[in-house]
């Protein structure tokens, strides 16, 4: 059953996702909105944009966190697995989920201390490259 619903999800997504979807949806609002003379714009004819946009929308978010889901859960495995194919990376990192927002805030502040020293050496150099040029 898991794979049949992953894989009515995932072709559900893409057709909801798609230009045709959208076109389709804004049909459905055009044709709605034009009916509104001949039902007077009553209480039902409201009724049925509300009631159709709610079930619709309800159906969608579950087609959507699971191919969600889905998708993060590939990119992790990914990443895991050129964290582990780079000798030098510290494949403690692998099981970063597990850690708290504590530990992953001092790590994101980690990884940014990082960036701004490469961020510099990558300034000293070029101001080096620029000073060679001139003095040719």
């Amino acid at each position: 059953m898991k794979e049949a619903f992953r894989k009515f999800a995932h072709q559900s997504a893409q057709a909801v996702g798609s230009p045709w979807a959208f076109f389709l949806a804004l049909a459905s609002l055009i044709i709605w909105g034009l009916t509104g003379p001949r039902f007077r714009y009553s209480d039902t004819w409201q009724l049925v944009i509300n009631t159709a946009t709610s079930l619709s929308t309800f159906l969608v978010v579950f087609l959507i966190q699971n191919t969600q889901n889905r998708d993060t859960k590939v990119i992790q495995l990914k990443l895991d697995e050129l964290i582990r194919a780079v000798q030098p990376a510290r494949t403690s990192l692998v099981q970063m989920e597990d850690l708290t927002d504590d530990e992953l805030d001092k790590l994101q502040h980690e990884f940014q201390r990082l960036h701004k020293a490469a961020a510099s050496r990558l300034s000293e150099i070029e101001e080096s490259r620029k000073k060679r040029q001139r003095h040719k």
